[in-house]
């Protein structure tokens, strides 16, 4: 049987999510993170790099969000959450599905070091590291959150969801950006349509059904 080898809050949530859009059975094999917030050792013997998602399917070992969306997709889809080929829509897709991990997560990632780096940095250093950091988010991090927020706003002005007006995987996929955005970038300030994208999504029975057996899911926090 297929197995998620799932991290508490982390992109692996989408896979279940992903899964259970489609209806196919899996088992989870859970993984809590360390105090530092990183992955166990144990998650090593899966995959190289110990990280989540990965999955293990029919001999296969597949990591990385884009990756395994696309081999569930196209083994387990049946045409299912993926436009037509050679259409607008389908070119829309891929472009999301890879600018997710590619482009969108990188500035929020670095919002959250920064914004933990001070706390756990020794205490005669905190107020220096508080400043360096509070100084790079000004000057890089949160302008570049901005604009990608700016940027979303704009493409689901255009359509409901992000590769036009039908559900996909790209809009699963896309949900870890635009749910870390409203837990650490400000995504409810002048950004209706994004927000209303995240009121849909937590809408939907599978994105429930997953939540119930993933446990707990807070982004960024």
């Amino acid at each position: 049987m297929l197995t998620v080898h799932h991290l508490n809050n982390s992109r692996s949530q989408r896979v279940l999510w992903l899964l259970e859009e489609l209806g196919v059975p899996y088992e989870i094999v859970r993984y809590q993170r360390q105090p530092d917030m990183r992955a166990p050792k144990e998650l090593r013997a899966i995959h190289p790099l110990g990280k989540s998602p990965v999955i293990t399917d029919n001999g296969n070992t597949i990591a990385e969000s884009g990756a395994i969306i696309e081999y569930l997709i196209a083994t387990y889809g049946n045409g299912r959450l993926i436009p037509p080929a050679n259409t607008p829509e389908r070119l829309r897709y891929t472009y999301w599905l890879h600018y997710a991990e590619g482009s969108a997560m990188q500035p929020l990632l670095l919002k959250l070091l920064f914004t933990l780096m001070p706390k756990r940095a020794p205490a005669l250093l905190r107020p220096l590291v508080r400043k360096v950091c509070n100084q790079a988010l000004t000057a890089l991090v949160n302008p570049q959150i901005k604009q990608h927020m700016d940027y979303w706003e704009g493409e689901l002005a255009k359509s409901e969801w992000f590769a036009g007006s039908e559900f996909t995987a790209a809009d699963i996929q896309m949900s870890f950006p635009l749910e870390a955005a409203q837990a650490r970038g400000g995504l409810e300030q002048g950004h209706p349509k994004a927000m209303a994208f995240l009121e849909r999504i937590h809408a939907r029975p599978a994105y429930n059904r997953a939540l119930e057996k993933g446990g707990p899911y807070q982004v960024g926090r």
